[in-house]
């Protein structure tokens, strides 16, 4: 019995760091890029990347294993209940946009960090990554709140 309070609490801190990191990422993002400040900029994208590589990847990774080693201590088959399936397909969702996002942060980490070394403006690039990032980050955050909801209410179809 405390093993399943051990992977409750795991899976529980993992996707509070997905949603938390995930909101904090996308505030701190984007009210350095609505300073329009080069500076603000570039050092706020420098810490994005960090939050995400060090935060968002550890919980990418525990997630999937913490929740079927729950799934599997309670008796439930996560291939057999429809709402974990669809828990998995909005977790792969929320990762085929987490991914790109990873590489554009860096990108614009390295746009921002070139035109603050410069003292030149941010490129025409910078504002065309942003634009993709934010876009993405749309679908991934509704991915976790769904996620978040079936974990909550667990419905049976």
């Amino acid at each position: 019995m405390e093993s399943i309070f051990l992977l409750k609490f795991i899976h529980l801190l993992g996707a509070s760091v997905l949603l938390g990191t995930g909101i904090g990422i996308a505030f701190f993002m984007l009210m350095a890029h609505r300073t329009g400040h080069v500076g603000v900029i570039a050092v706020t994208a420098g810490f994005v990347v960090i939050a995400d590589l060090i935060f968002t990847a550890t919980a990418v990774v525990v997630q999937p294993v913490s929740g079927v080693a729950l799934a599997w201590s309670i008796g439930l088959s996560p291939l057999a209940e429809s709402w974990i399936v669809l828990s998995i397909l909005l977790y792969v969702l929320v990762g085929l946009c987490w991914l790109p996002v990873v590489f554009i942060q860096i990108r614009m980490r390295n746009l921002a960090n070139e035109a603050a070394v410069n003292g030149k403006p941010l490129p025409d690039q910078y504002r065309r990554l942003f634009r993709i990032w934010f876009a993405l980050g749309w679908p991934a955050f509704a991915g976790v709140i769904g996620i978040f909801a079936l974990m909550t209410w667990q419905p049976r179809w």
